[in-house]
């Protein structure tokens, strides 16, 4: 997703979206939600209205970057809606927007490897996966103290040996006859701080597995 500086964009705003493209080249992710935010306001102000340029899917990921999935939902709101229907790419990002809304954990993964990202907006994506599963390793820190390889897998996105590595690198330890991890006790340097509604969802989809 190159953006074309010509004639239907405002120099201003040219440059207000080649900074969002250098962010993402330097990988400074958390940068995009402001960058884009302060961009739009300035083009609305300006009456020259948003070019067809504009990068939605990385607009509306940018949020969940920034951890704010309402911000997400009233950017989403504020985009025309013949954009919404012709964009598959928009609709893909905004799969995973309403999958992590709705804390189906599996299906965020889904969303997340279920579609062929343009390569900027990529990036993007490989950081929101690799984000959040460093959370949900937290959540199965807080809830389990054994899980099986299979429930793993689901919660993490991976095959059952992707989670082996994976976990086995976090000093899990593996019972490969049943099939088991055991969870290792989590240290004092990571934090054990985690989103009451997260846990709550968490629990519901284990009860969800489990029955």
């Amino acid at each position: 997703m190159a953006v074309a500086v010509n004639g239907s964009v405002g120099s201003s705003t040219a440059a207000g979206l080649s900074s969002v493209f250098e962010a993402i080249k330097l990988q400074r992710f958390t940068e995009l939600a402001d960058l884009l935010d302060n961009l739009e306001l300035e083009t609305a102000a300006s009456g020259s209205g948003i070019p067809p340029e504009w990068p939605y899917a990385i607009h509306l990921l940018a949020h969940v970057v920034a951890d704010d999935l309402n911000s997400a939902r009233f950017v989403w709101k504020r985009m025309p809606a013949p954009v919404k229907q012709n964009n598959p790419e928009l609709a893909a990002a905004w799969k995973i927007v309403k999958c992590l809304w709705n804390h189906e954990h599996a299906a965020v993964h889904e969303a997340l490897r279920s579609y062929s990202w343009s390569p900027e907006v990529q990036q993007v994506v490989s950081a929101i996966a690799e984000d959040y599963s460093r959370k949900v390793l937290k959540l199965l820190y807080t809830a389990y103290s054994t899980i099986s390889v299979s429930d793993a897998a689901g919660f993490l996105g991976m095959t059952e040996q992707e989670v082996i590595n994976y976990t086995m690198q976090h000093g899990w330890t593996l019972d490969p006859v049943a099939k088991m991890l055991t969870v290792c006790p989590i240290v004092t340097t990571v934090e054990q701080k985690t989103d009451a509604s997260q846990l709550q969802s968490l629990t519901e989809y284990v009860f969800h597995l489990e029955h």
